[in-house]
């Protein structure tokens, strides 16, 4: 069972933790930026990693971790280039499909925004174990959070190849997550989240955004 896994960037993934993901179109941040915005980010990684104290210095890589996702998302905010096809109804009507889809399978989904060049994700994987299970029987049967956003992922980008008549690739192949640690860091993930479209002045109030949704208990 692979709980941590290292692309470009590292991604924790313990066993039935709650995610906050954000994937993005292909090109849709411009390589120079994302290039120096990654070089910063390698920095404080490695001086971080220096430090002692353990408890101390995981906490410092996980706020690392968390302020860089929230950077990326503010570099996609002011692109005002690239692709944008999500805003497309065609396709943000089948992201939304698909991400409902795998609702109560592999995943609680609790929020989402769909923005014209990337999306935002709030899921909880804890749906996929059952109080009578072993350990082994978690790990032998568990998706993980890489697996489920391929899964998640392909067939949206299948469905916009065939719409727009384009081919190749349509995401960016790394996404960004970070597990939530408590309720406190839930509630505020939410908020920023549906907070999306407020931000870029698309909508007054975020219930107003057709791309957004939040599980109502």
């Amino acid at each position: 069972m692979k709980t941590y896994y290292r692309q470009r960037l590292p991604h924790i993934q313990p066993i039935g933790a709650s995610f906050f993901v954000t994937f993005r179109l292909y090109g849709s941040i411009p390589y120079a930026h994302l290039g120096k915005l990654k070089e910063e980010y390698q920095k404080k990684i490695m001086e971080a990693k220096c430090l002692k104290d353990l408890k101390a210095k995981n906490s410092l890589l996980f706020d690392i971790r968390k302020r860089y996702l929230f950077q990326i998302d503010q570099l996609l905010h002011k692109i005002v280039n690239g692709p944008i096809v999500l805003s497309q109804k065609e396709i943000l009507d089948k992201t939304k499909e698909v991400l409902h889809r795998f609702d109560g399978e592999f995943y609680d989904l609790i929020c989402y925004s769909i923005m014209s060049n990337h999306v935002h994700i709030l899921i909880d994987t804890s749906i996929q174990i059952k109080e009578d299970q072993y350990f082994d029987e978690i790990t032998d049967k568990f998706t993980t959070l890489d697996q489920i956003m391929k899964r998640v992922k392909a067939p949206i980008a299948r469905f916009a190849n065939t719409i727009l008549n384009t081919s190749g690739q349509f995401w960016e192949r790394e996404s960004y997550d970070i597990y939530i640690r408590n309720e406190i860091m839930k509630s505020n993930v939410i908020s920023y989240i549906l907070e999306n479209p407020v931000k870029a002045k698309l909508v007054e109030s975020w219930e107003d955004y057709s791309g957004n949704y939040l599980k109502r208990d």
